[in-house]
């Protein structure tokens, strides 16, 4: 049977069969390129995975930013290290002073030959003309040599592998494989920069004398720097020690927030503004936040809030750089460094009675959203919190802790020990643990 429609519905009819045809159309072609599509975004995406963490590696290890600009051609540091007989000044740095203040060689830069007179102790350690070999092997992590064309050490740059990686002294003390993301706490790097023959751009910016920039980062000791120095001026706390920090792991740091110690901002800030202003390396960085005399009196003078350089060598790499970070998981303890059946006894301890798990929420050890505490709140004094935008401490992840042991905990260092820290929160926050209830909170916390 045939049932005539009435003519006013032919044109919705017609558009009907229109929709319905074409989404046929579309269905048919998408059940056929769809698996192709989603098989070639698949693999360009671990192909583009691949490529920004090598990339985010080389930048981490090996570049300087233009750094060399202001620790060679300005203040001079090469010529301090190579020495008055390679043409430089002083007595030089030799390998054997360069890991007494702790600075690193990788061990797979070397040539197998030099590896084998290093192990049957033939390389003299105690000539600076060994250190300048060093930097021409690219050896020495976080640093680069500059050389001209009759091989002469030229200029020196740096990189942020100085102070954020160390080595597994596998050959050596201060000699062995890198581990990139470790804190250097045996680094000294005050005493490093001390010993540069032209102090005048960082008296400049303080507006003191270079005999005071001296004792200032001479002040620092191991495992130390203070990045607010040439924000604040400040080189010492009121109670007259070093307002330098120490140097934090650059490992465990996916879904931290404010990964800084103080809260400046998240590691792509924190990134940029090591690179261009402590680095001094030719970037952009931008916080109108700086901007403010009576809190960043040398930062808001000399406008280090607004800071750009042409070409900018810096922000083109802050996104591989940040994606390599991210890629550094925190490293498992050893086996034996901990008793298991303590740690066991300790995260109870740790998620109930101690109420550790309040802040440091696994499996992060921090804080989702907001991880940052007024200085009362964690029973400390607000000094370091002062010289931040955000005036407040952050929660620190926790994995990893028993690498960066050296030096003590906290921002400073003040608690020299884990004891110390459980012992702190004890009393604060009253919490009653004893004797064997704090030493199980103790080895928990050296199992992360």
């Amino acid at each position: 049977m045939i049932v005539k429609l009435p003519r006013k519905w032919k044109p919705y009819l017609l558009l009907s069969v229109s929709l319905l045809l074409a989404f046929l159309v579309i269905t048919g072609i998408n059940s056929v390129t769809t698996p192709a599509l989603s098989k070639n975004f698949n693999r360009n995406q671990k192909k583009s995975v691949q490529k920004m963490v090598q990339e985010g590696q080389n930048i981490f290890r090996y570049d300087t930013f233009g750094s060399e600009d202001f620790w060679g051609q300005q203040l001079r540091l090469h010529q301090a290290i190579k020495g008055a007989k390679l043409g430089g000044i002083g007595p030089g740095v030799s390998p054997r002073t360069a890991l007494s203040l702790g600075l690193k060689v990788d061990c797979e830069t070397l040539p197998r030959s030099l590896v084998n007179q290093l192990k049957k102790g033939k390389v003299n350690l105690d000539d600076p003309a060994t250190t300048v070999e060093l930097l021409k092997l690219d050896a020495v992590l976080g640093l680069t040599g500059f050389f001209d064309s009759q091989g002469q050490l030229d200029s020196l740059g740096i990189q942020c592998a100085l102070c954020h990686s160390t080595v597994d002294d596998s050959l050596a003390p201060g000699i062995g494989r890198r581990l990139d993301g470790w804190a250097n706490r045996d680094l000294n790097i005050g005493a490093i920069i001390a010993i540069a023959p032209n102090l005048e751009p960082f008296a400049n910016l303080l507006e003191v004398d270079q005999n005071t920039v001296r004792r200032v980062l001479r002040g620092w000791g191991p495992g130390k720097f203070d990045a607010q120095l040439v924000l604040d001026g400040k080189g010492f706390r009121p109670d007259g020690k070093t307002a330098a920090t120490l140097i934090p792991p650059a490992f465990g740091l996916a879904g931290i927030n404010l990964h800084t110690w103080t809260g400046f901002g998240s590691v792509p800030y924190w990134n940029a503004f090591v690179a261009v202003l402590e680095m001094h390396g030719k970037g952009s960085f931008l916080d109108e936040r700086l901007n403010n005399p009576a809190q960043f009196p040398v930062a808001a003078r000399a406008g280090l809030w607004n800071v750009r350089n042409e070409p900018d060598l810096v922000s083109a790499k802050l996104p591989a750089l940040h994606f390599y970070q991210l890629s550094l998981h925190a490293p498992e303890p050893p086996a034996g460094s901990y008793n298991q059946e303590a740690a066991l006894r300790g995260k109870a301890l740790f998620e109930g009675k101690a109420r550790c798990n309040t802040c440091h929420i696994p499996p992060t050890y921090s804080e989702p959203g907001f991880n940052m505490h007024r200085p009362e709140e964690i029973g400390v004094d607000s000094f370091q919190a002062d010289r931040s935008p955000q005036r407040r401490y952050r929660t620190a992840p926790l994995k990893g802790l028993w690498t960066h042991q050296k030096g003590g905990f906290y921002h400073d260092g003040r608690f020299a020990t884990l004891l110390d820290v459980v012992n702190h929160y004890n009393q604060v926050l009253n919490l009653n643990l004893a004797a064997q209830e704090k030493q199980d909170l103790v080895e928990f916390l050296k199992s992360l």
